[in-house]
């Protein structure tokens, strides 16, 4: 078996640049937060995190329009299918856009409630309100950014997610920049700067559809009839993705809330050691993004030597990378933790929770990737179901919270990610053992 074949070559063809766009996505924010941070008062910089928080909580909710666009794109790819290419786009595309007019014209009571639960000072909530007021006025774009990057990568338009996110990041930098310390328009200008450039971002995914159409030669009067057509079952698979992201965002959230109640100094040292883990995670999705991808063509084209394949090769590749951060973080995870933080009280508290992080990569990988072969497959209600018992573990592991404390918490974590693994693992040799993998639901 060669370690690196010609799928592995393909595999990393999708996985690097899928790698490259997340990074930009934690740039930008520091970008927002220096920008911000210069500002004459700190209820601006705490305004911005708030609101960022909330579109974030509120997008990754509605991530299901990604996951689920790359999985159908990715099946009619591999089936030859040009009309299920046209409905896999023109669908959820519509969905998203219904969505994104509802969040604006709902925006108010949304803002409301969102800083009602958040909570702060007036002043810091007033400015966060300012900020959601514009920012939400991007929704439309946002969710149907997440439809085109779901399409384009699951017809393995390799270059797609570095263009999109790349040139919408860089835009973004620039006019915040412009707006907020050019025209002094604070809170306001930041959110404007990111909503123009969802914008933006969208026209530009929508040339690259375009192109992506007429390369294949299929005829744009085709897109006239893909509205109708199997819409029960994007409804059921989008449901199901939610569901599990909301019980993913639970599992996470719960590690800030819990660490709060164990002390102040606890929740900021596990802020930077989540910092680690997901540095970790945007490097191990690129490669889950390319095996959705693959694994979506073999599953398309009921190709049982494929889907092996691409399985192998992400193991291999994958699991070195895993190997690797798991490595960096043994040999040189103190000297990390000096590079985020000057307080001498945190580096040595975290040193007690460093060997967490050399667990977390290999324990975590495998999951990735099995999320990855699930999303292909478009087996939503199977990753449901897996992800509610991987978070009833979460939640019964952290009955060791009184004796162990914040080892506790990062206990229950990495148990949380490895019965991710095995219980989507289970499922898929089900499958495979009963010949029912390629059986379309």
């Amino acid at each position: 078996m060669q370690f690196f074949s010609r799928t592995d070559r393909a595999l990393w063809r999708l996985a690097i640049p899928m790698i490259v766009s997340n990074i930009t996505v934690p740039l930008l924010g520091l970008v927002d937060t220096a920008v911000i941070g210069h500002l004459d008062s700190p209820d601006y910089l705490g305004g911005v995190a708030i609101g960022a928080t909330v579109t974030s909580f509120l997008f990754m909710l509605l991530l299901f329009l990604r996951m689920s666009t790359t999985g159908l794109t990715a099946q009619a790819y591999g089936a030859r299918d040009d009309q299920g290419l046209l409905r896999a786009l023109m669908q959820p595309l519509l969905l998203a856009l219904v969505a994104g007019v509802a969040i604006v014209v709902f925006r108010a009571p949304l803002i409301h409630l969102a800083l009602t639960v958040t909570g702060g000072s007036e002043a810091v909530l007033f400015q966060a309100q300012v900020f959601l007021a514009v920012r939400l006025l991007g929704a439309p774009a946002s969710l149907a950014n997440l439809v085109l990057l779901g399409w384009l990568l699951g017809v393995q338009y390799a270059r797609a997610p570095v263009i999109l996110l790349v040139v919408g990041n860089v835009l973004n930098i620039a006019l915040d920049i412009w707006l907020v310390m050019g025209l002094g328009m604070n809170v306001q200008g930041a959110a404007l700067a990111t909503t123009v450039s969802e914008y933006v971002t969208l026209l530009l995914g929508l040339v690259m559809v375009w192109r992506v159409l007429v390369m294949r030669g299929i005829p744009l009067v085709g897109l006239k009839t893909a509205w109708f057509g199997n819409i029960r079952r994007l409804m059921a698979l989008n449901r199901d993705i939610m569901l599990r992201s909301l019980l993913v965002q639970g599992c996470f959230a719960s590690i800030t809330v819990l660490g709060a109640r164990l002390g102040g100094d606890i929740v900021a040292v596990n802020a930077l050691l989540m910092t680690l883990l997901a540095f970790t995670a945007y490097a191990l999705d690129g490669f889950a993004y390319a095996v959705e991808a693959h694994s979506g063509q073999a599953f398309g084209a009921h190709s049982k030597g494929q889907l092996l394949a691409v399985w192998g090769a992400a193991c291999r590749q994958a699991g070195v990378v895993a190997l690797g951060f798991s490595l960096v973080y043994a040999l040189a995870g103190p000297q990390i933790i000096g590079l985020l933080t000057s307080l001498p009280e945190l580096h040595q508290l975290a040193d007690k929770y460093l060997f967490w992080q050399v667990l977390l990569p290999v324990a975590g990988v495998w999951c990735y990737l099995l999320d990855g072969m699930f999303v292909g497959a478009t087996r939503g209600a199977e990753m449901r179901n897996s992800m509610a018992l991987s978070a009833a573990g979460f939640g019964v592991c952290l009955l060791t919270l009184p004796g162990f404390g914040n080892h506790g918490l990062w206990f229950s974590l990495v148990v949380f990610l490895v019965l991710r693994g095995v219980t989507l693992g289970w499922c898929w040799r089900r499958h495979w053992r009963d010949g029912t993998w390629f059986e379309v639901k």
